[in-house]
């Protein structure tokens, strides 16, 4: 009996899952890549060392992936974080737990992950085509039976699966092609909009205050208004605006509420530690010792440079005033800008630069066992494709993983994709 033929298309995280899975029960698989290799954007995540997965129950995990986490229960159950671990284990990555439970590669590189994911496929026989990005599939009626590239190259197979990322680091080939192949098949797609991104600001003091990182800071999401959603942690200046991790994760609520013009802001409690008693007499005191000096010499014990004078303007103080002067209310006013220093959010940066992409193949249409197209036999999608998204910490990979398996592992197996 012939081998079942398995057309894999994207060589990512869930693209190559879901052909190590697909090989490992016994099919022949054909792995296409658009990319001169496998693997380019799994290979810059965490900052080049590659957050693998994160050490949270599956409760947790799904609490963290805002977008459609419900629909990964079967998945998750069926390939969870120990088992990515295990499997990264048992191709000689050795890994370790970090702050707020991520796992990354003991030698903090990237392209050990990526390279034992290549490694595996290899020792079980995929066949992976580089630079072959795929224009279209091939359906025969209400079945995939294959894909042809832009170079006119024809694949046929007994099974398809999508796994060719969101429309987020386009350089990498994540460039919103899986979206495409999908509609063309006659799927709901969801619009594709930036998540885990960077945010511009209205204001301009943001432009000298660039390069700036703060760590254990409070942000809370305004939207029209009324408080969304509140985080801590660190964040960063930019010339456009703010960014860093905090600022990532907040950015999916902020995305959202801008497509329906709503009105955005960030606000920054630059000293969460302290209450508004014990921040006025921390300031009794700085304005005691520097009693003499101007008011903006005389706040660098509590505030760093770039931010004195952002802060004094939004109190609507003088300045040039003594700290000796400063009156109870100014002192009031100065508290409320330590605690609330707004921003005013204009837009997110591009999707190109957005860590993950919200949207994509509506999970509606995908059986959430199997990763099977519920209209279309012998059509599987995983990972960042599908309209699923989840905020920093190595839930976006368990994802691709857990989705990745599940079409790998069903797609080689005859008549159970439905």
């Amino acid at each position: 009996m012939s081998k079942r033929k398995i057309l894999v298309v994207g060589g990512g995280p869930a693209g190559m899952m879901a052909a190590i899975a697909a090989a490992e029960g016994g099919a022949a698989v054909t792995l296409l890549e658009k990319m001169p290799r496998c693997g380019k954007k799994m290979a810059i995540t965490g900052k080049g060392r590659c957050n693998i997965t994160n050490v949270a129950d599956i409760a947790e995990i799904i609490k963290n992936i805002p977008g459609n986490g419900k629909f990964l229960h079967s998945a998750l159950r069926a390939f969870d974080n120990r088992a990515v671990v295990d499997f990264f284990e048992q191709c000689g990555v050795k890994t370790k737990v970090e702050r707020g439970g991520r796992v990354f590669p003991a030698s903090d590189r990237a392209a050990d992950a990526v390279e034992a994911m290549t490694g595996r496929m290899a020792e079980l026989g995929v066949e992976v085509v580089l630079e072959a990005a795929v224009q279209k599939l091939l359906l025969e009626g209400q079945k995939a039976v294959g894909a042809a590239t832009k170079k006119g190259e024809v694949y046929r197979a007994d099974a398809v699966i999508v796994a060719a990322g969101g429309a987020s680091y386009p350089a990498t080939g994540s460039a919103g092609d899986g979206a495409k192949l999908a509609a063309r098949a006659g799927l709901s797609v969801t619009e594709l909009l930036p998540a885990l991104v960077p945010l511009e600001t209205e204001e301009e003091w943001v432009k000298d205050a660039q390069g700036l990182s703060l760590r254990n800071v409070g942000l809370k999401v305004i939207i029209d208004g009324k408080k969304q959603a509140d985080f801590f942690g660190e964040m960063m200046f930019t010339h456009f605006g703010i960014t860093g991790p905090m600022v990532l994760t907040a950015g999916r609520n902020i995305v959202l509420a801008l497509k329906e013009n709503k009105f955005a802001e960030a606000e920054i409690d630059l000293k969460p530690a302290l209450d508004e008693t014990k921040l006025d007499g921390r300031l009794l005191r700085d304005f005691d010792k520097y009693k003499k000096k101007e008011l903006k010499n005389s706040m660098g014990d509590l505030l760093p440079a770039k931010l004195i004078a952002p802060v004094i303007d939004a109190s609507y103080i003088d300045p040039a005033k003594t700290a000796g002067q400063i009156t109870k209310e100014e002192r009031r006013r100065l508290i409320n800008a330590l605690k609330h220093l707004t921003l005013t959010i204009t837009r997110p940066r591009p999707i190109a630069e957005a860590i993950v992409t919200m949207g994509g193949v509506a999970v509606k249409e995908i059986n959430p066992k199997t990763m099977a197209a519920k209209r279309v036999s012998g059509l599987y999608f995983a990972g960042e494709v599908l309209d699923i998204d989840g905020y920093t910490g190595g839930f976006n990979l368990q994802a691709a993983f857990s989705t990745g398996r599940a079409a790998g592992f069903y797609a080689a197996k005859e008549g159970m994709e439905e």
